[in-house]
């Protein structure tokens, strides 16, 4: 399939992995532990976006109000989980804070890149 056929939340996702790689794949040069913090930041951005992305693309066509509370239900859940998975990420030894954090920072700011391009 190519790309341009991608929906643009699927492009967004997509992107979000290409730059935790990139990122993680950058702080790699200075050891593995900033390499696997960098990762782990961009995944505690990334998973609770790809559950809602599932959760608010499976209500489409429905209902106005089912839509509604799909997305508030799904953005609670997605805050929650993002909470859930930095309390299981500060559980490692020896995590690097600066990669975590850019990691999930980068992560995030797929989504202000992704509204430039559009």
């Amino acid at each position: 399939m190519a790309i341009g056929n991608l929906s643009t939340v699927a492009k967004i996702l997509g992107y979000q992995m290409l730059i935790i790689t990139v990122l993680s794949l950058g702080f790699a040069v200075g050891g593995w532990q900033k390499a696997f913090s960098s990762a782990l930041g961009g995944l505690a951005a990334f998973i609770p976006n790809l559950y809602f992305a599932l959760r608010v693309s499976g209500s489409a066509g429905q209902d106005p109000r089912k839509i509604l509370k799909s997305f508030y239900t799904g953005e609670s859940v997605k805050l929650f989980l993002t909470a859930a998975l930095f309390l299981l990420i500060f559980q490692f030894p020896n995590l690097e804070i600066l990669p975590l954090l850019a990691g999930y920072i980068a992560a995030l700011s797929v989504f202000w890149f992704a509204l430039l391009m559009r």
